[in-house]
């Protein structure tokens, strides 16, 4: 064995050595240094977050009386943020979004008007936590004529968040539609019917922090979890109704990318089965961690899933894996800056 072997194995056996990362005396330094960036906690105390897989049918009234006895349910098991499925209070289709469509604006609509909104504020208030409220399907009527001829009736997918008093905090309507054509599989248009919201979602729950909001379709578009993460979110919420094809290919993997990208919790909330019903949700909602570790996950049928979202595992995460120390914007652009980001809602009265 000459020299110039004896030299490799003994770099070799010094840098591929199972030695803890604690002992490598050299790397030490450099791990001090990578620690040395302060950023403030994005979560400021652990929170139990619940995700509600519900069965919606015909009756909207039924609907709502199921999803309040889940709520209450959550509540009890001590989640303080609850989250509801798209279109929890209605069928899911563009068959059923007129006819069950609740006139939200101007704010705060009567009970009357909207029955959903009513329910939802008063599960909020009476649980003392944050509701997000899936999703509902929202009218928009324009002002009539000067003959007094109807304005032309503009249809959303919205959702809508509730603090524990039961005051409305924000809305979010779906700005991605769900228009795809998969041959041989399935094929759906929301945008035969819907139209798409026009702004970024981000709400702050006090004592808590801040949370980015979307709709199904929407997780599949990285740019709005991410400014939504860069802007201090601490989870990325998104109701969302996956199908029998795109759920088992998509569903979780979309919910793993999110968090990856973002080191941030994640929370996917499905309507649960009923292969009675003209469109078949995939069910599963499920949490995932900073880590893209799927911490709970449902089955297909009516369930709740929860989980303890914690500010020091963002941190930890986010120490061992700096990627927000990392990025190069001197390279390419900050989405979560510059103009063209839209915070507020086009045309809301």
């Amino acid at each position: 064995m000459g020299p110039t072997w004896r030299t490799f194995r003994s770099l070799t056996t010094t840098l591929f050595s199972p030695t803890p990362l604690a002992a490598q005396q050299p790397l030490r330094p450099l791990i001090r240094k990578m620690a040395t960036t302060s950023h403030p906690p994005v979560l400021k105390q652990p929170v139990k977050l619940a995700c509600v897989q519900l069965a919606s049918g015909a009756d909207k009234a039924a609907n709502l009386a199921n999803a309040r006895a889940k709520v209450l349910e959550a509540a009890r098991s001590g989640a303080k943020i609850i989250v509801l499925p798209e279109c929890f209070n209605s069928p899911y289709g563009c068959d059923y979004f007129p006819s069950y469509a609740e006139q939200l604006h101007p704010l705060p609509p009567p009970a009357e008007r909207s029955p959903s909104f009513a329910a939802l504020s008063a599960m909020a208030r009476d649980t003392g936590t944050y509701l997000i409220g899936g999703s509902i399907p929202e009218v928009a009527a324009a002002a009539a004529d000067e003959a007094g001829a109807e304005g032309k009736k503009t249809y959303y997918n919205t959702s809508l968040v509730f603090g524990p008093d039961g005051t409305l905090l924000a809305t979010h309507r779906k700005v991605h539609l769900f228009d795809i054509d998969i041959p041989g599989r399935i094929q759906f248009r929301e945008s035969d019917v819907l139209s798409p919201g026009s702004k970024i979602t981000i709400v702050d729950l006090p004592g808590y922090g801040r949370l980015g909001l979307s709709i199904c379709y929407d997780v599949r578009f990285p740019e709005l979890s991410a400014v939504a993460a860069r802007r201090g979110c601490f989870a990325l919420v998104c109701p969302g109704a996956f199908n029998l094809t795109t759920g088992p290919l998509h569903w979780r993997l979309l919910g793993q990318a999110r968090a990856l990208d973002n080191q941030v919790y994640v929370a996917l909330c499905s309507p649960a089965r009923d292969m009675g019903a003209t469109y078949h949700a995939y069910g599963h909602s499920l949490i995932v961690d900073p880590m893209a570790r799927v911490v709970v996950e449902a089955e297909e049928g009516e369930t709740i899933v929860s989980a303890v979202l914690d500010g020091a595992v963002i941190e930890e995460t986010r120490r061992g894996i700096p990627l927000r120390d990392q990025r190069r914007f001197d390279v390419y652009p900050d989405v979560s800056q510059g103009e063209g980001l839209k915070f507020e809602e086009e045309g809301q009265v």
